[in-house]
């Protein structure tokens, strides 16, 4: 199981609106690059996979694919504001290592 903070839900769902034609939902996946092995994807979809799971967070539907929910199990996403910036935050139980700048990771 994967969670969102309401605080990422509300973003999430501010940029969904501004969308034309909205999508079904987002979709969060795990794909191999970055310096560490691994890195965060965040996508808008107009469908779920055919192998997809799907979690719904009030109104906003989020698929993950079963190969990404190996490694995102037990992961929380997060919005942060920052004086650095803002963006979303992954904390992620299954990671051992992540690379200097912070944006990719090992499991």
């Amino acid at each position: 199981m994967i969670n969102l903070t309401e605080k990422a839900v509300d973003k999430v769902n501010e940029i969904l609106s501004m969308q034309e034609p909205k999508p079904a939902g987002l979709r969060i996946a795990v794909v191999g690059g970055g310096c560490s092995g691994f890195s965060y994807s965040m996508a808008f979809e107009t469908s779920p996979g055919m192998l997809d799971k799907t979690y719904d967070f009030g109104n906003l539907k989020v698929f993950i694919d079963q190969a990404s929910m190996l490694y995102l199990d037990g992961a929380e996403v997060d919005y942060v504001e920052t004086l650095e910036g803002s963006g979303f935050k992954f904390g992620n139980p299954n990671t051992k290592s992540t690379c200097g700048c912070g944006s990719s990771f090992s499991a």
